[in-house]
């Protein structure tokens, strides 16, 4: 299928990827993976959060980062880079120990929910580098990233894009828990958006109401609300929950009037490239850059031991429009252009 790359490839947080004022790169011990002839091989680790590496959403996009960088390195999977899959929630901080004590240098986590377990394993382990995925640090530790994105303003250009599309006056959200606050960041963004262009306009957010173990991996769940939306008239659908939101994508793009009448918008990664059952509704991502964020950070350690300590901002916009390119006016392509441009030079707020 021809994909179509709109202009309106909304990446605001280029800017915020240069926005590293709460960073400092640190120059930890001299890399054993580099030497001055040839580089010797890192070894990298991955740890899930609960679900799984090929969940085509989360999980999967800081995968694909970790791979990306053993490419360039010319690491082996299943050798110098592995994952785990975090079954149990218990289990996170046992799988964190794993490569540790397997002497891995490079190990990377996946979600707000392990913070707590990296932490503590990088405070115990300071010669090992760990990458926390959407874990903010409130104080920096010198071989502890936490890499944080802006769902704020990602969420309010995929708000904005539903109310313009919308044609009820109604929208919604599919949402994982309100535990982790990059969804509830995600959600206010989307609120705001929306309300930005119609104050007026109905929306039908709704959170997963169990325990984090359960929010990211129940798709059955997930389309069962969207269908309750659709219902209810919605005819944008934001799923933002992993696997839960995937199941509300999957949902809407099997029902009538699918990309004519009806719309949805994919969250976390360009998920036209990882979620096709959904091609028949999904318009756009809200996305936050995971896999060329762990890259970058993998590959600066890489090159000379550098390990940035507190957070990285990496970016965060909207993905293109692909097959629906032409659906889209070119005064709603014009207004998002305009949107990304004040929240990135800081002329717009979305108030979150």
């Amino acid at each position: 299928m021809q994909k179509k790359r709109s202009a309106v490839f909304l990446s605001i947080a280029l800017v915020c990827t240069l926005l590293l004022s709460a960073c400092t790169t640190v120059a930890g011990p001299a890399n054993p993976a580099a030497t001055a002839d040839e580089p010797a091989a890192l070894q990298i680790g991955l740890v899930t959060d609960v679900g799984r590496v090929n969940d085509r959403s989360f999980n999967q996009s800081a995968w694909d980062g970790v791979l990306q960088a053993a490419a360039e390195l010319g690491l082996q999977e299943g050798e110098e880079v592995k994952y785990i899959e975090t079954q149990d929630s218990k289990d996170y901080a046992d799988n964190i120990q794993q490569f540790v004590d397997a002497g891995f240098d490079v190990i990377v986590t996946v979600g707000f929910a392990l913070g707590e377990a990296t932490l503590a394993a990088a405070q115990a382990h300071p010669d090992t580098y760990f990458i926390g995925v959407d874990q903010f640090q409130g104080e920096a530790l010198p071989n502890l990233t936490g890499l944080v994105f802006r769902e704020d303003q990602s969420g309010f250009l995929a708000g904005a894009l539903a109310a313009m599309l919308s044609k009820s006056g109604t929208i919604a959200a599919v949402l994982g828990t309100d535990l982790v606050p990059p969804v509830v960041a995600f959600k206010e963004g989307y609120e705001a958006g929306a309300r930005f262009i119609n104050p007026e306009i109905t929306i039908l957010s709704t959170y997963h109401p169990g325990e984090i173990s359960q929010a990211f991996t129940d798709p059955e769940w997930g389309a069962a609300t969207a269908k309750q939306a659709l219902d209810q008239k919605a005819d944008v659908i934001f799923g933002a929950g992993g696997m839960t939101g995937n199941g509300a994508l999957q949902e809407i793009a099997a029902a009538p009037g699918a990309g004519t009448e009806i719309f949805c918008i994919g969250v976390d990664t360009d998920q036209w490239e990882t979620l096709p059952a959904a091609h028949p509704c999904l318009v756009s991502s809200a996305m936050k850059l995971i896999t060329p964020s762990v890259l970058d950070l993998i590959s600066t350690y890489a090159a000379d031991g550098s390990m940035t300590a507190g957070n990285y901002f990496g970016g965060a916009g909207l993905a293109p429009f692909h097959d629906f390119d032409a659906q889209i006016a070119p005064e709603i392509k014009e207004k998002l252009n305009e949107i990304a441009a004040g929240l990135a030079d800081g002329s717009l707020s979305t108030g979150y």
